[in-house]
């Protein structure tokens, strides 16, 4: 990225402070391979606009670096900006006054025009004003398999859940593990997501997660997707990694057939030089139900008392949005960009996939869009149960409606 085309986009944003070299603290939980290379493109970008990226990683994911950010913000150490997800778990800060208004940002390089979906800038909007800057699409539900698995077993690479599960006892009799699966509370949830729609349809997640339909979170469909997350669970039961990194790593490897993760996990392979599409392949909606959740990265920032240093923030918010480090960025990170507007012909196989679908419009919310921080933590900790113990699919359903009951 040439850093004139930086200085000229930041022309455009009539904001105080023309020379700039100021230094941003920015806190964020991407430490794996793929997540760090993705920074560094952020980092870069900003650097040669004139600024200084501080890097605040923070490691072990969002449930561990949440509760750190958030007890610096309001301890009163904020850092200058910070990485949150899409939805509502940095709405208490906002409505505590604690995050710096972006609204003339928006205004000026005309976020309602290019930000696609809406949505996205939806979550960033409180009372009519705009509080982060959306950075990335990060939909959870896929399936990823190592190709080579199957084919040195003479199967045909699985198309969906269903064929995946039907050749498992023969990944298994020849030593592999079929799910690879890390034992996070978050990745098991993840898993469980990604099956309800994959498994109950589109129309039965709406119903429950839009409609807030309480009897389709009890009924029967519902109940298949318990008993699909418990064969899943049985088939993880050998996978005993901790991040989902590690678990990713099992499939590029080839120790394990298969995993159930964000489109991140394209960050993994892309690093570990894995051709999408040749070594790896890749279904979205678990190959059943093709569709997006438009979930993903925002970044917020925390108000400063110093102007030079508000000025910053307002540049790099800016910035995260320019259609030059949306590329760069997420051409890394393997998610999909939150502009229709750029270039994203060099994007790989599944990359073209989730960009396929998100031009189709067959997209849903994320779960933090839909419900509050409190029902996903209680989601969490239940799937993290349910996974790590035998509780039977009726008992989880049953703690299932009662954790939803709670957030209506």
């Amino acid at each position: 990225m040439k850093t004139f085309k930086i200085a000229a986009l930041l022309a455009t944003v009539a904001l105080p402070g023309a020379a700039f070299a100021t230094e941003l603290e920015v806190t964020h939980w991407w430490t794996s391979g793929g997540e760090s290379a993705a920074v560094a493109e952020l980092a870069k970008a900003f650097d040669a606009s004139g600024d200084k990226w501080v890097d605040g990683a923070i490691a072990g994911g969002g449930d561990t670096a949440r509760p750190v950010m958030i007890s610096r913000i309001t301890g009163g150490d904020p850092m200058g900006a910070t990485q949150f997800n899409h939805g509502q778990q940095a709405l208490e800060l906002v409505q505590a006054g604690l995050m710096l208004d972006l609204t003339d940002v928006a205004e000026a390089n005309n976020w309602k025009g290019v930000i696609n979906p809406p949505s996205l800038l939806d979550s960033c909007t409180v009372d009519g004003k705009v509080y982060c800057a959306p950075l990335n699409i990060h939909s959870p539900e896929w399936l990823w398999l190592n190709n080579k698995v199957y084919t040195d077993l003479g199967l045909a690479v699985p198309t969906n859940w269903n064929e995946f599960v039907a050749t498992a006892p023969q990944v298994e009799a020849a030593g592999k593990i079929p799910l690879a699966l890390g034992r996070q509370p978050w990745q098991s949830n993840l898993a469980f997501g990604a099956l309800t729609i994959g498994v109950g349809g589109l129309d039965l997640w709406k119903s429950i997660n839009i409609d807030k339909n309480m009897d389709a979170a009890a009924g029967p469909d519902m109940l298949k997707v318990f008993q699909a997350a418990a064969d899943a669970r049985k088939l993880a039961a050998k996978s005993t990694v901790q991040d989902w990194n590690q678990a990713t790593n099992m499939v590029i490897t080839g120790e394990a057939a298969g995993q159930i993760m964000g489109d991140w996990a394209q960050g993994e392979f892309q690093v570990a030089g894995k051709v999408a599409g040749t070594d790896y392949t890749c279904l979205p909606g678990m190959g059943l139900n093709a569709y997006i959740s438009t979930g993903g990265d925002a970044f917020y920032f925390p108000k400063l008392a110093d102007p030079e240093k508000e000025a910053a923030q307002k540049r790099l918010a800016a910035l995260l949005v320019s259609p030059e480090v949306q590329v760069a960025f997420n051409l890394k990170k393997g998610s999909l960009p939150i502009r229709g507007d750029i270039d994203m012909s060099t994007a790989n196989d599944c990359m073209k996939k989730g960009l396929e679908i998100l031009a189709g419009g067959n997209i849903v919310p994320a779960g933090d869009q839909v419900w509050s921080p409190d029902v996903q933590t209680q989601l969490g900790d239940m799937q993290g149960q349910f996974w790590s113990t035998d509780m039977s699919p009726e008992d989880a359903q049953a703690r299932y409606v009662e954790i939803l009951k709670s957030g209506l």
